[in-house]
């Protein structure tokens, strides 16, 4: 990678979900290292993002799952990319819609320990379905001109994620202030000390 260097330690490889909308989120899974590099983080991610309740077995997500979710997350940032450049998107508008024809996993209220109601999914979802879900979402925010105006590129060096701002002022510049932010301010600084 050009540029600054990353690490690959904990935090490069730390599951995110601060861009805003899931199909975002996804697209972050690739950078600056890949995070989705195995079955199980695939599940993490899959809690993580809410696209399934915390604990759910998902026992039959395999490489196969693993290569459909890094695939829609190439056309999910082809497209979106697409949009913020103003030009056609190619085949990955099509293949993100085919996508996003599968039916989301159905869900169901359940009785927590606690007493309370929370989301429980109708039977084990299947890989199609989960991914139709993250699918819907790209569609229905680049169909939103309203979110579909708070999409910023992140202005980190080196840094391709895209995510919504929705901060006050609409002048968030990275797609997190702890990391991309956070080594524009050491930059800043360490340039300072040598002018």
């Amino acid at each position: 990678m050009t540029g600054h260097a990353y690490r690959a330690g904990a935090s490069a490889r730390a599951l995110r979900f601060d861009c805003g909308r899931v199909c975002l989120d996804l697209a972050a899974t690739a950078h600056p290292v890949e995070r989705l590099d195995g079955p199980d983080r695939l599940r993490q991610w899959l809690a993580g993002a809410g696209l399934v309740p915390p604990g759910t077995p998902l026992e039959r997500a395999g490489p196969g799952w693993l290569a459909a979710f890094r695939d829609l997350r190439t056309q999910i940032a082809t497209v979106v990319g697409a949009e913020l450049d103003g030009r056609p998107p190619g085949h990955a508008l099509d293949r993100v819609n085919a996508v996003a024809r599968n039916p989301p996993p159905p869900p169901r209220a359940v009785r927590r320990a606690d007493g309370t109601l929370g989301r429980g999914l109708s039977g084990d979802p299947d890989c199609q379905a989960l991914l139709g879900a993250v699918a819907r979402d790209a569609v229905e925010l680049l169909t939103d001109p309203g979110a579909r105006a708070l999409l910023r590129r992140c202005a980190g060096q080196d840094c391709p994620l895209v995510y919504l701002d929705t901060s006050r002022g609409r002048r968030r510049r990275w797609c997190s202030g702890e990391t991309c932010g956070n080594r524009e301010r050491v930059a800043r600084h360490r340039r300072s000390r040598r002018g």
